[in-house]
């Protein structure tokens, strides 16, 4: 195996066709699943250990403080360590957090990737940013994936294009019906190399019955063996 997959999907909480999502998400075949938008509250950790079932993902657990959001992975990588980590927001708003995962293949450099969802208020977006790359071990061969709520000229995106680079293609995934909004997009060290995924046929009644986003997806090259 020399490529990883790394697919983004803001779910919606699951409030629309979730087997329209699994569905969606198998033909993908990702190797990490960056998740935004999961459900946080009551019989969250059944409904989202179910989903990944479905989806024939592993869900390592465990997300409360993320804000909805978490990792999936496929049983073709390892799971060095994962974390779900808690935003500061303003009272009454939307909880946010972020998590992140350290995976590998055998005999390949681990990469540290990170799901995250940003806060509708733009100052909130550039705080959380700041606090997301400052936790992020320096060194480490980082992929960024998810909803930043805000487009290329946002200030948050500006911010992680300053260490990263966006690697997902400049194209709309919102609303998924019409999308006219680029705001689901992937981020990637400079040390590494990336591909846009191949193209893959995706039902398209599937797509804008299973959530209000559409998926994002690279393939990221795993290097020389270690």
């Amino acid at each position: 195996m020399t490529t990883l997959r790394v697919v983004s999907y803001n779910l919606k909480d699951l409030t629309q066709d979730r087997h329209a999502a699994a569905r969606v998400i198998r033909r993908l075949d990702p190797d990490v699943l960056c998740l935004q938008e999961v459900p946080r509250r009551m019989l969250s950790a059944w409904r989202v250990s179910a989903f990944a079932a479905e989806c024939d993902l592993v869900w390592s657990g465990a997300h409360h403080g993320s804000g909805g959001t978490t990792v999936l992975t496929s049983l073709r990588v390892q799971v060095e360590y994962s974390s779900h980590r808690r935003l500061r927001v303003a009272p009454w708003q939307r909880t946010r957090g972020y998590a992140v995962a350290r995976v590998a293949v055998p005999g390949r450099l681990p990469v540290v990737v990170a799901s995250v969802h940003l806060s509708l208020d733009a100052a909130e977006r550039l705080r959380h940013t700041e606090q997301i790359l400052g936790s992020l071990a320096e060194g480490e061969r980082v992929v960024l994936a998810g909803d930043l709520n805000e487009g290329a000229s946002g200030a948050a995106w500006q911010r992680l294009a300053g260490p990263l680079r966006l690697v997902s293609p400049d194209r709309p995934t919102f609303p998924a019906a019409a999308p006219n909004a680029v705001l689901d997009v992937i981020f990637a060290s400079p040390g590494l190399t990336t591909r846009r995924g191949d193209e893959v046929v995706l039902d398209e009644g599937d797509i804008v019955a299973a959530s209000d986003h559409r998926p994002v997806w690279v393939d990221v090259e795993l290097g020389p063996e270690r």
